[in-house]
Formats: C-alpha cells, sequence, structure tokens
C-alpha cells in the first residue's frame, strides 16, 4: 500500500492517458493514480479501464456524469484520498504540462517538513516553456496581483501542481470551497495559508501541452479575477 496519491482530473485525454499513467507508474517511488473522469466523450475512461487491468491495486478511476469543473473533481479526488488513508496527496494535470518526475521532488519537500509543496513557476529556477509570451505575462501578473490582494507570501498562486499532507486537507471544510477553475487553486492555497499551514514552492519547469486541447478560457480568468476579491472578505476557521 503507497501512501502517496496522485490525483488526476480529465475530460477528453485519450492522447495523454495511457502515456501519463505509464510514466508516472514507471518513477522510482511507488505512487498511486486516481483518476476523476468527467463522462469524457472521446473514450480516455475506456483506457483507464483497460488499464486498471494491469495495475489493480495502484490504479483507481472515479466517474462522473458531465464536465462539473476542475475544483469539484479534485474535491471529489480528495474526499476519496481521505476516506482510503493516504497520508500525501497530490493535484497534477494530464497533458504533460507538470513533469510526473516532480512528483517526488513534492513528496519529499512534505516528508521533510512542508504541509502544502507547490509546483512553483516563479520561484528561482522555475521555468516555462512553449508558452507565448502574452500568456506568460498575463499568468506571471495574476499571481502579482493575488499576492497583493490576499498578502500571501506565495509566488505561483495560481499554480496546479501540488502535494498536499493529509492532515491539510482534513482541516478544510470542502462544502466552502466556492471557486472551481482557475480560482479554486487559489482559494486552496488562500486557505491552508490563513490555516496556518507551512507552504513550500518548489521549481519546476511548466511545459504546454502537445497533445489534446486546452481547458482554458476567458471564464475561468474572469472567476479568478472577482473571485480573488471576495476572498480577500473571507473567513477561514
Amino acid at each position: 500500500m503507497s501512501d502517496s496519491l496522485v490525483i488526476i482530473p480529465t475530460y477528453n485525454e485519450k492522447e495523454n492517458i495511457e502515456r501519463m499513467i505509464r510514466k508516472v507508474f514507471s518513477l522510482a517511488f511507488s505512487f498511486h493514480v486516481l483518476i476523476v473522469d468527467d463522462g469524457s466523450p472521446d473514450g480516455t475512461a475506456d483506457i483507464v479501464k483497460r488499464l486498471i487491468q494491469e495495475f489493480p491495486d495502484r490504479l483507481f478511476m472515479e466517474e462522473r456524469k458531465g464536465k462539473l469543473g476542475l475544483g469539484t473533481a479534485y474535491i471529489h479526488g480528495f474526499k476519496w484520498a481521505l476516506s482510503k488513508n493516504y497520508e500525501y496527496i497530490f493535484e497534477m494535470d494530464c497533458d504533460f504540462s507538470h513533469n510526473p518526475d516532480d512528483l517526488i521532488r513534492l513528496r519529499e519537500a512534505c516528508v521533510k517538513g512542508a504541509d502544502v509543496a507547490i509546483g512553483s513557476r516563479y520561484v528561482k529556477d522555475g521555468r516555462i516553456e512553449n508558452w507565448p509570451k502574452g500568456r506568460v505575462l498575463m499568468s506571471y501578473f495574476a499571481s502579482v496581483y493575488v499576492r497583493m490582494v490576499l498578502f500571501v507570501a506565495i509566488h505561483d498562486t495560481t499554480a496546479g501542481f501540488k502535494c498536499y499532507k493529509r492532515k491539510v486537507l482534513e482541516r478544510i471544510h470542502f462544502d466552502e470551497i466556492k471557486f472551481v477553475g482557475y480560482a479554486f487553486q487559489i482559494e486552496m492555497k488562500y486557505t491552508a495559508y490563513k490555516l496556518g499551514f507551512k507552504i513550500m514552492e518548489v521549481p519546476i519547469t511548466f511545459t504546454d501541452r502537445t497533445e489534446g486541447v486546452s481547458k482554458m478560457s476567458k471564464g475561468i480568468f474572469k472567476e479568478a479575477f472577482w473571485g480573488v476579491l471576495q476572498m480577500r472578505f473571507k473567513k477561514i476557521n
């Protein structure tokens, strides 16, 4: 039984899902993987079901009906992970923008004392590859905006590659997490920060997807912009 679970939400990721699962299972540390699939019409879930036959004790899937949002997919996964007694619980994208090799470094940061380890693009040695300059600037200044409004000492506030210790997720009231897109990532970090947990940023190289279609939209950015202002006045305990 592994103490570490990697949660990967999917929607139409047939080009990436098998490569990602096999890559995670090839790592030196034995991670388990939970796929939370939102009814992908492209057959992503069928690929996972086939692979579960090969990795019955390491690969799991929860299927949901319809595209319900990134935040709710992760919360579904968090609840599942807590019910199975995992100690280290990860968020990771399926599109290889997050390098699976970095899972070991994020876990090590938590083993050595962090409560939340963030794969960060905006600390020393962190990088972004294959993004247009405009998108890099938008992402960077979005994190600056969040730091200014929420007064949090986190450089990559919108990062989606993270490791949580179990005790962090046990303290967070999931029914009070309001947002589902970019703002979900901010809200989870802000909540952990306000609860007094130790947050560490681990430098990573973020690489834009080469297969499949990005789920980014203007609506996600809009939610994040206004959501941060709402978070500023949210009571967290």
